[in-house]
Formats: C-alpha cells, structure tokens, sequence
C-alpha cells in the first residue's frame, strides 16, 4: 500500500504528508529515506560545502526535515519541499551558530575553579560582533532565498532596486495591496497560482488606480512573497510600512 504510495504520480507529496500527520509512521520513514539527497543539499547549501551523511550537520537537517512534516500546513500556501528548506536551512543556522558560540567563548564553560580572563566587557564586545556578523549571514541566506522565489515570478532581484516606489505615500500603498491579496484567500490562490497580480479583482478591494497597481505589480509580488514567507529579516525592512 504504501509503495504504491510512493510511485503514484498522482498521489502528491502533500498529501503523503497529512497521512504521515495522521499518523502513518511506516510513510514516515519511507518519505525521510527517498529525501535524503534533498535533505543533504539544503544542508550543503547552508554550509557551503558538501555534506555526508555521517557529518552532524546532516543529523540536524535529518531532525528539521522530519519536524517541517510535523508543522507543516497547507494553508501556509508553499509547497511542503519549499517549508521544508526553510526549516531544515533554520535548524542548520541555529545548530551553527551553537557551535561557534562554544568555539568564540571556552571561557564560558570552563569549571567554577578555573579563572575567566576576559572581562565582562570583552565578553559583551565580542558577543555583539558575532550577532552583528550572524544578523548579516542570515540577511545574505535570505536575499538569496528570496531571489530564488523571484524567479518563479518571473522578477529579478536586480530590477527591485529600479521597480521599487520612491516615496513613502506609493510604498505604503504598495504593501497595503499585498495584504489585501493575503487576507482574502481567493486573490492569493489566484497569485500562488498563476504567479501574477489579479489588477482587476484587486482594483475592488484597494483604493488605487489600475495605473499604479499595474506600475508596483512586481514590488506588490516581492511584498507578497516576503510577507507570506520565513523571511524574518527582511521583513524588518517593511516595518516602517504599517505592517
């Protein structure tokens, strides 16, 4: 049964994942095993270089895969492989920056009999440097992450610098369309779907011209794919946008 499962075109790997979610520990498995080589290039990715299956980080991406089953939801609007990158890329970062943590600070852990050399201050210098320098890592990963969803969208990342409204009044208008497409489910099925605005359905829901929305249709998308996606840092960039 569950090879069939398996081999079936026509059954789709979401729907495999609400059996596992009901509790179909044998597909579980089955599934877990054939997306190892998925599971070992996100990893990869996340480490720049090539990682086996017997590296810790490959344990890690093991783990995150098999929770993105657990959390994963449909109604989320991404496919399940698309949630479980982002997760298994977010447990890699976390397990990283553990490991850097212990290496930048053995002071940290010594006995209560050893004597800690670096003053509070040096410790709290060198701790704002690491976050600053892993606060720009993760940028990177998602400015990466985002340019490739661009693509599905047909949107360059160079281009947003060029699309991009210049002034607060258009943008706070912009992000306020793509929320319009969020919170009705109809128009952001209709722009998961077929990758563009609906211009006129939208037209009745926000009170801009078809003009303007025809001219922000890529910065709306990029707002779209941001809000309805994991990207936590770039989203602090829309902050000042009544989010």
């Amino acid at each position: 049964m569950i090879e069939s499962q398996l081999t079936d075109k026509e059954y789709r790997l979401e729907d495999q994942i609400e059996l596992i979610q009901r509790g179909d520990d044998y597909l579980r498995n089955d599934i877990i095993k054939a997306y190892q080589p998925f599971i070992a290039k996100c990893v990869s990715d996340v480490c720049k270089r090539y990682i086996k299956h017997e590296h810790d980080e490959f344990s890690v991406g093991m783990i995150a895969f098999n929770e993105a089953i657990e959390l994963y939801s449909r109604e989320k609007g991404s496919s399940f492989l698309a949630f479980a990158q982002v997760i298994i890329k977010r447990k890699v970062i976390d397990y990283i920056r553990k490991e850097q943590r212990q290496y930048m600070y053995p002071a940290l852990n010594m006995n209560d009999e050893e004597e800690i050399e670096e003053s509070p201050l040096q410790i709290s210098q060198a701790k704002k440097i690491f976050q600053l320098e892993q606060e720009s890592w993760n940028r990177r990963q998602e400015i990466l992450e985002l340019s490739e969803q661009l693509k599905q969208f047909k949107i360059s990342f160079r281009e947003l610098t060029e699309i991009s409204p210049k002034h607060q009044d258009a943008r706070e208008s912009a992000v306020y369309a793509a929320k319009q497409l969020i919170n009705d489910s109809e128009l952001k099925d209709y722009v998961l779907l077929k990758k563009r605005v609906p211009i006129k359905k939208l037209l009745k829901v926000v009170p801009v011209s078809k003009k303007t929305l025809e001219r922000n249709r890529k910065y709306i998308l990029t707002v779209f794919i941001i809000l309805t996606g994991d990207y936590v840092y770039l989203k602090e960039y829309l902050e000042g946008v009544d989010l």
